[in-house]
């Protein structure tokens, strides 16, 4: 039988989950790196039957199934999505989004559109925070990139903590999808669990403390910014809360008319 392909996503948020798939236990897998969006695409086209997709992403390609209890969430602040601003955000009249994203951006129209004062004029454009804001007077900036904006310089919102102000909610903002098809003959819980076990794996202490020491070096960041990150904004379970958080997410994208309206949610290795 064909190993699995996995589309993942480098970034400092996802390195708890590829553990095991980076330090030679997945040997079942096979693994390629790109942009959130990137996941989606790969999965919408069979490029990978596996991918850790923007939770935007599962309500426009079907027949997707969901690794139970694994997700890139917060329960309230996350300081990787940001809304930069060189105006008061009242006075922000176009923001432009950064392309690599797909909830974010869904994310960002929720809180504009219904607790912000209105849609704004919105300008897709490639992650670069200084080009972003010639062009635009806010912009939404997402990932490692996000982390590294000198938040003094600038009006910055943290919008997953804006959703649990207005909603009380968690947000999820990505999490593993598998396509039905790549689950034939094989032993869904069997896949489940490895992607589980790569998470726990990750999040234990001597991991995590490699997790944070190689990053915190990539990013040029301090190793307890980083260590905080992971332990207090990152929450890595699509527990109850969560799915509570993203149906909310998916009910208001599709009242907005952002998102279509998102099919049931069908979990792999149980409910």
């Amino acid at each position: 039988m064909s190993r699995l392909r996995i589309s993942a996503i480098s970034y400092l948020n996802t390195a708890p989950l590829m553990w095991d798939f980076e330090h030679g236990k997945g040997a079942d897998f096979d693994i390629s790196y790109t942009l959130p969006s990137g996941c989606a695409r790969a999965l919408e086209g069979g490029q990978a039957d596996i991918g850790i997709i923007p939770a935007a992403a599962f309500t426009t390609i079907p027949d997707l199934m969901i690794v139970r209890d694994v997700a890139i969430a917060t329960r309230q602040q996350v300081r990787s999505i940001l809304l930069i601003s060189k105006v008061p955000v009242e006075k922000v009249r176009t923001v432009a989004l950064d392309d690599s994203s797909m909830t974010s951006v869904a994310l960002t129209k929720i809180l504009f559109a219904k607790w912000m004062g209105g849609a704004r004029e919105y300008v897709s454009m490639p992650p670069n925070l200084s080009e972003m804001l010639k062009r635009c007077e806010a912009a939404l900036l997402i990932g490692d990139p996000a982390l590294q904006v000198d938040r003094s310089r600038h009006v910055t919102l943290d919008l997953a903590e804006e959703w649990n102000r207005h909603t009380g909610k968690s947000f999820v903002f990505a999490f593993w999808a598998i396509r039905r098809a790549a689950l034939a003959r094989r032993d869904e819980c069997a896949v489940a669990d490895a992607f589980r076990a790569s998470r726990d794996h990750g999040l234990a202490k001597a991991n995590l403390e490699e997790i944070v020491r190689e990053w915190s070096a990539r990013l040029s960041l301090p190793s307890s910014m980083v260590h905080s990150y992971l332990t207090e904004n990152m929450h890595y379970f699509l527990d109850a809360a969560c799915r509570e958080g993203l149906e909310l997410f998916y009910k208001y994208a599709a009242e907005i008319g952002v998102l279509p309206k998102a099919p049931e949610l069908r979990f792999v290795g149980g409910i």
